[in-house]
């Protein structure tokens, strides 16, 4: 994998032909593939669960999954999708009992636990668990729906949180990724780099265009540039 990491959501995909999507993607040169699971509780909107992980696995899908849980409570999906094979599992802290029992939990199972901001969710929260992190992720639209417009103000949230993460003494080989998910596209991903932003989930933009590997190495141009 490079140091930019390029994450397209299952979201948009074609769930009719999931499995070949998801390969398709991965071809065209994706790093790894981002579930969004909501429970039409803690967000609107029913997605994926874990059997849904579990049949990619089966299918041969060996890339890193990324899994963001946007439900409530969050524990049993954790250990449900670190079962099917999850690789990162974010979650809201405000959807967690004990957010650094969960941070645990999920390092425990084995998979590489992540926090999740939402656009107005304030980042006191990663005052005393950053350092025990692997992924922060920063939503910049309202969770629950995918093709929403990115909100630019998360451009200062990003910009703060990698200040906080290189300030950080942790050893070279853990690095904290920080990742945006929310109307990520090729006209906006630069700025979103520029901010210091590491890994980029990205939907409509890439399986709503006509060409997978095209729309990648536009969006991965686009990145090299921000640098």
């Amino acid at each position: 994998m490079s140091d930019f990491l390029i994450a397209p959501s299952i979201l948009s995909a074609d769930f009719a032909r999931l499995g070949d999507e998801v390969r398709a993607v991965l071809r065209a040169d994706a790093d790894m593939i981002h579930f969004d699971v909501m429970d039409n509780h803690y967000v609107p909107n029913l997605t994926v669960g874990p059997l849904v992980c579990e049949a990619l696995r089966n299918h041969g899908i060996g890339a890193p999954i990324d899994v963001h849980l946007m439900v409530r409570p969050v524990d049993s999906l954790v250990r449900d999708f670190a079962a099917a094979g999850a690789s990162y599992i974010s979650f809201h802290p405000e959807a967690s009992e004990h957010v650094d029992r969960t941070i645990e939990l999920i390092r425990e199972l084995g998979c590489r636990p992540g926090l999740a901001l939402n656009p107005a969710s304030p980042l006191e929260s990663l005052d005393y668990t950053l350092d025990k992190l692997d992924l922060v992720l920063v939503m910049s639209v309202n969770p629950g729906f995918g093709g929403q417009a990115f909100i630019p103000q998360s451009l200062v949230k990003i910009r703060e949180i990698r200040r906080r993460i290189d300030l950080l003494e942790i050893p070279r080989d853990r690095a904290i990724r920080l990742e945006v998910d929310g109307g990520i596209k090729i006209d906006n991903i630069r700025a979103v780099a520029a901010a210091g932003a590491d890994m980029f989930v990205a939907g409509s933009a890439i399986f709503g265009s006509g060409d997978y590997a095209a729309t990648i190495a536009s969006m991965r141009k686009e990145i090299a540039a921000a640098a």
